[in-house]
């Protein structure tokens, strides 16, 4: 009998981290694509306190984020790209966020697949035009949870992750 190196993931198994990066509050979840189903594994946020320097709170956020795949050992990342309005100057903590995590998704040599907003609520709910709720509760709904996934960063995450395990499904099956 053949044994898996430790760690290592089972050949059809499929583990994704999904991110909604920023600066205050990182969203994070983990999903795993197995044989065409979704199935949970877990999710939570990454919280930094506005009084501290930028540079300690995102070397904290790379810190976790690096935590977080250690644990976890995804095969695939995906993380929701920056969106922002009219105003400008509060897009740049949430890319400088979105630089770090990048940056520990990238030096465990990890694809990283980028989402816009409108993918991810299309990708969950059926419609780009979803509002928050309807994404939530499509979260809960496709990964047989209880309750909707708190807070909102989190299952904004998962959705992220979601929409990857889907297009991976729909790569493998193509093969």
């Amino acid at each position: 009998m053949r044994r898996n190196k430790p760690g290592a993931q089972n050949a059809r198994r499929k583990r994704i981290l999904g991110i909604d990066p920023g600066l205050a509050s990182t969203g994070w979840g983990v999903v795993d694509c197995l044989e065409g189903k979704i199935l949970y594994i877990d999710h939570g946020v990454i919280k930094t306190k506005a009084d501290q320097p930028r540079a300690e709170r995102l070397f904290f956020i790379l810190q976790f984020i690096r935590s977080i795949i250690e644990k976890y050992k995804p095969a695939q990342a995906a993380m929701e790209t920056l969106y922002f309005g009219k105003n400008v100057s509060s897009a740049i903590p949430v890319a400088e966020a979105r630089g770090v995590i990048s940056a520990a998704i990238a030096e465990k040599g990890i694809p990283l697949f980028e989402l816009t907003p409108n993918a991810i609520k299309q990708g969950v709910a059926g419609t780009a035009r979803a509002d928050k709720e309807q994404v939530q509760e499509m979260v809960r709904i496709i990964l047989g949870l209880k309750e909707v996934p708190k807070p909102d960063h989190a299952a904004d995450a998962l959705g992220a992750a979601i929409c990857t395990a889907n297009y991976s499904a729909m790569q493998t099956c193509s093969r």
